[in-house]
């Protein structure tokens, strides 16, 4: 049920298209919570029939022109339950680490390639969303909003730097057992 409430979050933040809703997803949202095209436009169609969005009013309607949605009141109060509801936490489900428990009991194979991938698939990511602190962070954060956008930024982080650290240690391991 996350997807339409990420689609009402990034609408708050700023009324938007579908297109634009996409690439706001690609540089920022979609980090924590991705989503496709056809993902997007599929629940803004049933944001708007439940009442939560609506389409913003055109001057002059032209068939094909982008609509740009805004949240509605009920959106807003569809937003403020959901945050407010206890949800608890998820357990781990990474198929990565179901494969590295199965190499204790098959053999390790070609899996210290596939760490060593995932290490700089990681490092990667970690980087990325250092730059972003450094661009849209640079002094902090000091406004309500800025701050809390920067608390999901540093969650990320953190969440990087745990699976670089992790990976690099069973880099050591793998290439000690094999070795």
């Amino acid at each position: 049920m996350s997807l339409p409430h990420a689609i009402l979050t990034a609408l708050l933040e700023k009324p938007s298209s579908g297109l634009e809703l996409t690439r706001r997803f690609d540089m920022s949202i979609g980090y924590f919570w991705s989503a496709t095209h056809q993902q997007i436009y599929r629940e803004l169609g049933k944001l708007e029939q439940a009442g939560f969005i609506r389409a913003l009013p055109q001057d002059v309607p032209t068939r094909g022109q982008k609509r740009e949605y805004e949240v509605l009141p009920a959106g807003r109060e569809e937003l403020v339950a959901w945050v407010a509801k206890a949800e608890d936490p998820k357990p781990l489900r990474d198929a990565f680490a179901l494969r590295l428990r199965a190499a204790a009991m098959v053999g390790t194979g070609e899996l210290l390639g596939e760490v060593e991938r995932h290490l700089g698939l990681h490092r990667v990511q970690l980087a990325t969303y250092r730059e972003i602190e450094k661009r849209d962070f640079p002094a902090g954060a000091s406004g309500r909003e800025e701050r809390i956008q920067h608390l999901v930024l540093r969650a990320g982080i953190e969440m990087e730097r745990f699976w670089v650290g992790w990976l690099e240690e069973a880099t050591v391991e793998l290439r000690e057992l094999d070795g």
